[in-house]
């Protein structure tokens, strides 16, 4: 039997829904019961992938293709189940459901409503595929009092009663604010989110409740009797140092146990945290520190690079050491003698993007880690700045850039126009809709034998931290890009030192780059940082900070 464990949020937004979510999941697993995440966003986009990051952070992208929330990514992270196309819905993709039934005549001339129409809708999202799983976790983005929740909460107030007695859960997180001015912490806007929640019909089971200081027992009774549940069940959610920190903390409070509780399960299997005790025990005691920077277009909102910011700490646990990230707006290099703010760091690594805004700064970057044999990661477009920056700056190929920024005399990277997916050949244009439409999704690379990049994926392997491991040199990996570097520039590009040794299975699209002179300069099409996990880190982070930890030692 599938149980149900419903997660909203009150009072105000950011209170870490998705990490609780995930925390939760985690430690159901750590007591032996299969978990599936999934995550209802009331927005009227039809998916993030056309959202600003600055606006929403990154889009997290599942082996299917789809682009999702980046709670997805905590979610993975955390419990290792890779997410699907089908534990990520928005309203809006709700609403295109909907009206194509309704432009096909499939309602038969009814008028189309929200209920039951759209929360019927909703409710087939939440309980489609449980495949035996044990617990399905759904967190409803936004907050309780928001117009666009509304069908949301609706939907899942009806599977209380839609469902066998005993089979769902709702777990409420909220604030309870420390007041300095009165130095008291104040239970108020607790009792209020509760009440506008019951006022929909849903008395939550569990509230977790976000405080920057320990919430003394009379007020934890306090928050018990006003808002009707167990004095048990309101567990404290203090801030951590580290998110790993969180499924240890969550379970000191006893919320793993006050869910299972809900659900009627007498004496539940114990929990092993064994390997989140190892995790926390690296992190609090690291044998050194390595100073990454990150030289990306939207630094100002670090949730715009999320998983890559949790790769890299992954990386820096693969190896033992704190990685210190210094984020770095790349536009600042485009001005003269910018990019020696670049001095002293031990590895620099280019991020995903799109567009020309700071791209010479990122081609800047590029040739500061080239010439002073700093270590280099490019990712995506930081690929693609780099081999630019070698098609300048060794090929000779002064005109060499990217169509994406205009007509060029070398079109080094380019527009894709066509790729194969599965059995299926794919065809782009330049006037498509952006949404959905670029290359998404895992995709199969063969790595080139005895290339550094093989070596790598090898290591990782045999060690057991390459999720997507080495089957005969062939790896797979999670793609989000439009443009591509152009094929017919690798004979120029392989004989100036840029080795190009991860390919496409029909050899037709370049996947990752290698200079072969240097310690460690390695550019990817693909995106590893979707893929890394604190139990389990990226090979490619793992050995990008190892050679960090080479360089430092190097200064």
């Amino acid at each position: 039997m599938t149980r149900y464990i419903f997660i909203t949020g009150g009072v105000v937004s950011s209170l870490g829904k998705g990490l609780a979510s995930a925390a939760l999941g985690a430690l159901l697993q750590a007591r032996g019961y299969s978990v599936r995440l999934r995550k209802l966003d009331p927005y009227l986009n039809v998916d993030p992938g056309t959202m600003s990051p600055t606006q929403h952070g990154e889009v997290y992208v599942t082996d299917d293709g789809a682009e999702t929330d980046l709670d997805l990514g905590h979610y993975e992270r955390f419990t290792g189940v890779a997410s699907r196309q089908s534990d990520n819905v928005t309203t809006g993709r709700i609403y295109q459901q909907i009206l194509a039934k309704e432009r096909r005549g499939d309602y038969l001339g009814r008028t189309v409503q929200v209920i039951p129409h759209v929360t019927d809708a909703i409710k087939e999202f939440v309980l489609n595929e449980p495949e035996g799983t044990d617990f399905i976790l759904c967190e409803i983005g936004g907050t309780v009092g928001d117009i666009e929740s509304l069908p949301f909460l609706e939907a899942i107030r009806q599977l209380g009663n839609d469902l066998p007695r005993g089979q769902t859960a709702y777990v409420h997180a909220t604030l309870v604010p420390y007041i300095a001015a009165a130095g008291e912490l104040k239970t108020k806007p607790t009792q209020h989110s509760v009440k506008e929640l019951r006022s929909i019909g849903i008395q939550p089971d569990v509230l977790l409740c976000r405080s920057d200081r320990e919430i003394p027992p009379h007020e934890q009774r306090k928050i018990a009797l006003f808002c009707n549940v167990r004095e048990s069940s309101v567990i404290q959610a203090l801030d951590c140092r580290s998110i790993y920190e969180v499924p240890l903390a969550y379970h000191e409070e006893g919320f793993d146990r006050e869910v299972l509780d809900v659900f009627g399960i007498e004496n539940p299997p114990p929990a092993d945290l064994t390997r989140w005790r190892e995790i926390h025990g690296r992190i609090e005691s690291p044998e050194g520190t390595v100073k990454i920077a990150i030289v990306g277009k939207y630094t100002d909102l670090q949730d715009a690079y999320k998983s890559l910011g949790e790769a890299l700490v992954h990386g820096g646990l693969a190896n033992q050491v704190k990685v210190e990230l210094q984020w770095i707006e790349s536009e600042t290099f485009e001005q003269p003698d910018a990019v020696q703010r670049l001095e002293g760091v031990d590895g620099i690594l280019v991020p995903g993007g799109f567009g020309e805004r700071g791209a010479e700064g990122k081609i800047a970057a590029a040739t500061f880690a080239r010439t002073k044999n700093v270590p280099y990661f490019g990712i995506c477009f930081g690929m693609q700045m780099a081999v630019i920056e070698a098609a300048r700056n060794l090929a000779g190929l002064s005109g060499a850039s990217s169509t994406e920024f205009g007509a060029c005399d070398d079109p080094v990277v380019g527009l894709m126009t066509e790729w194969t997916e599965g059995n299926v050949l794919q065809t782009r244009g330049l006037d498509d809709d952006k949404g959905g439409t670029m290359r998404l999704g895992q995709y199969a690379c063969r790595l080139i034998q005895g290339s550094k990049v093989d070596k790598v994926y090898a290591n990782g392997a045999v060690n057991g931290a390459a999720d997507g491991a080495v089957q005969g040199h062939t790896i797979s990996e999670r793609h989000r890009h439009r443009y591509e570097v152009n094929i017919n520039y690798r004979e120029a590009l392989e004989a100036v030192g840029m080795r190009f040794s991860g390919l496409s299975p029909d050899g037709a699209l370049p996947e990752i780059v290698e200079l072969e002179d240097h310690p460690w300069f390695i550019g990817v099409q693909f995106h590893p940082e979707l893929k890394s996990k604190p139990f389990e880190p990226h090979p490619l982070f793992a050995s990008f900070i190892a050679a960090a930890v080479d360089q430092m030692r190097l200064v």
